[in-house]
């Protein structure tokens, strides 16, 4: 009867730990906010598990339901946006992964969702003018971020940074993987110019480099303003 006993006090010591010990998070301090640990995998639930879902919901990645439970439908989408942004494709969502998802655990509200141009916005709007423009000048630089911030507030495109980001095939920086690379300080710069209202293009939602753009579409679009290799138009 005591063997029982024990066996079943193992057992559910297994499946407490199992629902409610899934979620490490350890915060650091750092020059573009914080550096976070963050591994959530098949078992863990939470706020965070849900704004995981509703992103890879949002982008496509994800068809469940924003549940807060990291099921085996949750980790087969996060595999497979891991691989899209060459990512280890582990389906464990981690410091990399979470970067590459423009989610900061510590900008987290009570609904799960990230608040509007949080550190977390400036470090992805970072990384994408490092990705898309490190080599230009740093109007231009400026100019890149300054579209995404103009298709946030349009009504073609989603509402928030990362969300505009990683709309499917809208930005080279996402497809090959130069999203991932570390931004200098000039591209913090930039995002934070931007954010704070300098546009150099005058309000462009497009931009491109004619000397290797292919798309026959790009080119209808009305230019508003050329800056460095990239025209910008609307």
């Amino acid at each position: 009867m005591k063997k029982r006993l024990i066996i079943i006090a193992v057992i559910v010591c297994l499946l407490v730990s199992g629902v409610t010990a899934t979620v490490a998070i350890n915060n650091s301090k750092t020059n573009d906010g914080y550096v976070y640990t963050a591994v959530l995998k098949q078992g863990s639930r939470g706020d965070l598990v849900k704004t995981v879902q509703t992103k890879l919901k949002r982008w496509g990645y994800y068809k469940g339901s924003v549940d807060g439970i990291y099921g085996s439908q949750t980790r087969s989408a996060v595999i497979y946006f891991q691989r899209k942004n060459g990512l280890q494709p582990d389906g464990i969502v981690g410091t990399k992964t979470l970067q590459a998802l423009g989610i900061n655990p510590n900008s987290l509200t009570s609904s799960g969702e990230t608040g509007e141009f949080s550190s977390s916005d400036i470090q992805l709007l970072a990384r994408l003018i490092y990705g898309e423009a490190r080599g230009e000048s740093y109007t231009g630089q400026v100019a890149v971020a300054a579209v995404v911030l103009n298709r946030v507030k349009s009504s073609s495109f989603p509402n928030t940074i990362s969300a505009v980001i990683y709309q499917p095939y809208a930005f080279t920086a996402v497809i090959d993987g130069q999203i991932n690379y570390t931004p200098n300080q000039t591209a913090y710069n930039a995002a934070k110019d931007a954010i704070n209202g300098w546009d150099p293009t005058g309000g462009a939602l497009y931009y491109y480099n004619p000397k290797i753009a292919t798309s026959a579409w790009i080119y209808s679009r009305k230019i508003v303003a050329t800056i460095g290799n990239h025209v910008f138009a609307v």
